[in-house]
């Protein structure tokens, strides 16, 4: 090899690596950012912006840790690269609360003592949500079906379950505590088991 060849070679070693500018705006803010190509979404939440409520779960999509809301839709940011996301509405968990008050899903995920480590509550909450906007679940079923993508190591679904449905409850303007599931009386659950 070649002392010229060499150099190039150290040369490229040294350059930084290609960026592209990206627009978001994310929980209410706009930014533009220089983004390395392959940073993901949640690299770039948790590493740049330091909105550490996004979780880093498996880093593969498997356990909904890292759940946030795109344009009102529910996404694993660990799936999706930030340049893929340029000019998209972004929200954390951080951006679920309006000021001091808390957003309703936050409110009955501790009236229902829907949480024990909190590891997962923000994709739990951020993935809950979603699954109100898209207004595809009315019972208790559907509700875990369509949560079925956010896991909980604790076992907290029964209470998951019933913080988001008392939500459901709320924006359908059904009497508190009934739901579909409740006609024939309420369904019990035995603590340490997971419902199906």
């Amino acid at each position: 090899m070649s002392a010229s060849h060499a150099l190039h070679d150290d040369a490229a070693l040294l350059r930084p690596p290609p960026t592209l500018q990206v627009h978001l705006r994310i929980n209410g803010q706009a930014h533009t950012l220089e983004v390395e190509t392959w940073t993901s979404l949640l690299d770039l939440l948790r590493e740049r912006l330091l909105l550490t409520g996004t979780k880093k779960g498996c880093d593969h999509g498997q356990c909904g840790a890292c759940t946030v809301l795109v344009d009102g839709r529910r996404i694993n940011s660990c799936l999706t690269l930030a340049v893929m996301q340029d000019g998209a509405d972004i929200v954390t968990v951080e951006g679920l609360a309006d000021g001091e008050r808390l957003h309703p899903l936050q409110q009955a995920f501790i009236d229902h003592d829907a949480f024990q480590c909190g590891y997962c509550t923000p994709g739990q909450l951020c993935s809950a949500q979603g699954l109100i906007n898209e207004g595809q679940a009315h019972d208790r079923d559907q509700v875990r079906e369509l949560m079925s993508g956010n896991i909980c190591r604790c076992g907290a679904y029964p209470q998951i379950t019933d913080a988001v449905l008392s939500v459901l409850r709320q924006d359908a303007g059904s009497p508190a505590g009934q739901d579909d599931d409740d006609r024939n009386g309420p369904r019990h659950w035995t603590p340490g088991t997971v419902p199906a």
